[in-house]
């Protein structure tokens, strides 16, 4: 029985985080495409048989399908291919309302509309948390200490609070990393509380390589985290900061899975994410926040992938449309188009064997194989 009540509460925790995502992802599209007079068709959420349908007053149909894995937003005249005869067909039904009638930049706003959507949805997920929950810093306490580093040769001892270095007060740990990774080679005078007292150290800064003097080490980890909860603006300036910074990282690590192989391995897919949203659910609400906001950011960055098929790939489509000062040929758009969904379906299939792989899936079968 505890395993049914896990196995549903994992599927219903990916089903919230997908279901945001996926709802917000094309909301961007819907929105954007409504701000430029492209009449929208339908809203989909998922693939498949509907569950629930229902018509608005603008004649969009708004779906929720039984397989959630994605969903979409079908424009009036998005077709790959438009023939001349469908074309025609297309703008008596709507005078003005077709995609394919649109300026480049109109079509290039509504591809792009939906990766940014979800970065503005990890931006305001992020803000809120910093507000209402808090946001986690490391103060100048240490609480670990490399041997061999320049605190442990100075004497420095786990529970120093550090209140400044050469004059310099330090509030947060980050202030502490600051002035010591600028000052390799020197030795700085440390002030800090030791139990009920306060006394000065001296402390000579290794650099954090050697023979490397541009970056100083002092070998120490923070000991205390304290939890702020942070004013209107600064929990947007932080919310912004984070999106870039978790935005920043992945890319990094998306080029160089791709320039080097490294960590293939450890892609993973709608399994994974299933598996981890149950998990992280159970962690509370505010962790489960930070998983969407985080997962936002990895779907509009690989949304915007130069692929053809995703946005990205849309976008370098209009951005040589752009360039030739017209839409490319019919023949390469359709064959941009099956590369596009022979890459998309070769990285679905990779990642899912690599999910079954760390689920044990398939260690389970092999062994009862053998």
């Amino acid at each position: 029985m505890a395993g049914v009540t896990h196995v549903l509460h994992t599927l219903l925790s990916f089903a919230i985080v997908l279901g945001v995502l996926v709802f917000i992802h094309e909301m961007g599209h819907y929105l954007a495409a409504r701000w430029r007079g492209i009449y929208v068709e339908a809203f989909s959420i998922g693939f498949g048989p509907s569950l629930l349908a229902w018509t608005d007053r603008q004649g969009t149909v708004w779906k929720l399908c039984v397989l959630p894995l994605g969903g979409f937003v079908k424009m009036h005249g998005m077709a790959l291919n438009v023939t001349e005869e469908n074309a025609m067909d297309q703008s008596a039904s709507r005078p003005g309302q077709a995609f394919f009638e649109k300026s480049v930049l109109s079509r290039a706003i509504v591809a792009a509309a939906g990766p940014v959507a979800n970065f503005l949805l990890a931006i305001v997920l992020f803000t809120a948390l910093n507000a209402l929950v808090g946001q986690q810093i490391p103060l100048p306490v240490i609480g670990d200490i490399a041997p061999g580093s320049s605190a442990a040769a100075a004497g420095l001892k786990i529970g120093d609070a550090i209140l400044a270095v050469d004059g310099k007060r330090t509030v947060e740990f980050e202030d502490l990393r600051a002035v010591v990774a600028a000052n390799a080679g020197h030795t700085l005078s440390f002030r800090l509380r030791r139990g009920t007292g306060e006394l000065t150290i001296p402390v000579a800064i290794q650099p954090a390589s050697p023979g490397d003097m541009s970056v100083g080490r002092l070998g120490v980890k923070a000991g205390e985290i304290a939890t702020v909860r942070l004013g209107p603006g600064a929990a947007l300036v932080a919310g912004v900061s984070q999106t870039w910074e978790v935005l920043w990282q992945t890319l990094l690590g998306l080029v160089h899975i791709i320039t080097t192989g490294h960590g293939v391995n450890e892609l993973g897919g709608p399994i994974a994410i299933a598996s981890l949203s149950g998990q992280v659910a159970e962690l509370g609400i505010a962790k489960m926040v930070s998983f969407i906001a985080m997962l936002s950011i990895n779907l509009g960055l690989v949304n915007l992938l130069p692929i053809p098929i995703l946005d990205g790939g849309h976008l370098m489509f209009y951005a040589a449309e752009a360039v030739r000062g017209r839409p490319l040929p019919a023949r390469a758009l359709d064959y941009g188009y099956r590369v596009g969904f022979a890459i998309i379906g070769s990285l679905f299939i990779f990642i899912s064997w690599n999910d079954l792989v760390h689920t044990g899936a398939v260690h389970w079968v092999t062994h009862l194989i053998g």
